[in-house]
């Protein structure tokens, strides 16, 4: 298992490059006007097919003003996409970092029955599997935290008991009401619990919508939001510092600069 680990004596670079990778994906977005076009259009192809519309002529819609408004909107829903991936995959490196999980023990999947008759991989952005927590300084607060988190969603003492670890759903934010996504999380947590994992949403900011943190409570979610307070059974920092060993609170802190001329740049870019 060590030789699986990414050295962690200064993880502070590796961890913004992540972050910056994913936030420069951004700068190659091109508005695809529902064509569902590989790439998207490029002004000057989304000008002929404008122009070749009478209709879309007559109005003016081949503008170039056009182009950037469908630009900067999609660009910016790309934007908070990859703001989710770049921290989903920082929690991975700091799950891998911080208990000495590998690769393939620090992101959890199952099969599901798919209408073609053949099984379906679906996965969850993180895992913690307790007989695999390789750090041992690291054991008894993941064990205890796993004990205390069960019990705040009302899982009998039992149950909570025969937990093998927990898995988790890494979000920037959750502002959508998307029931397709909440239907597919409520299975996901289903599922979870039929493995013996507890599920747990971890969001990056405090940005949920009250009606789905509500739907995910009652499914048995631990949801921890982004919160710099509180406690590691309800904000993502506490729990990070707490359990994982890691202040990520510092982490961006300490390179909130740098962060922001990124996305300020991948603004920039979509704009112009």
């Amino acid at each position: 298992m060590a030789s699986e680990r990414t050295a962690t004596s200064d993880p502070d670079q590796r961890y913004l490059d992540i972050i910056q990778s994913a936030l420069r994906v951004c700068l190659n977005y091109k508005p695809k006007f529902g064509k569902g076009k590989a790439g998207g259009f490029t002004l000057e192809s989304f000008q002929k097919m404008y122009r070749e519309d009478e209709f879309y002529e007559w109005f003016g819609l081949d503008s170039p003003l056009v182009y950037a408004a469908h630009k900067a909107a999609g660009g910016m829903t790309s934007v908070y996409r990859q703001i989710g991936i770049g921290c989903q995959t920082v929690f991975q490196q700091i799950l891998r970092d911080q208990l000495g999980l590998s690769v393939a023990d620090s992101v959890w999947s199952y099969k599901v029955p798919s209408t073609r008759g053949t099984m379906r991989t679906l996965s969850l952005d993180g895992w913690i599997p307790l007989e695999k927590v390789g750090i041992e300084c690291r054991k008894s607060p993941t064990v205890n935290w796993l004990a205390q988190a069960a019990e705040s969603v009302g899982l009998k003492r039992s149950d909570a008991k025969a937990l093998r670890g927990a898995v988790f759903e890494v979000r920037q934010g959750y502002k959508s009401k998307d029931s397709k996504r909440q239907n597919a999380d409520v299975s996901n947590a289903a599922n979870a619990y039929a493995s013996m994992h507890l599920p747990v949403v971890l969001l990056l900011s405090t940005q949920i919508d009250s009606d789905v943190a509500e739907r995910y409570a009652r499914a048995q979610w631990v949801i921890l939001r982004g919160t710099v307070g509180g406690t590691s059974l309800d904000s993502t920092y506490v729990f990070c510092r707490e359990v994982l060993g890691y202040d990520l609170t510092d982490f961006f802190r300490r390179n909130s600069k740098k962060i922001k001329a990124e996305t300020l740049a991948v603004f920039e870019g979509l704009l112009r």
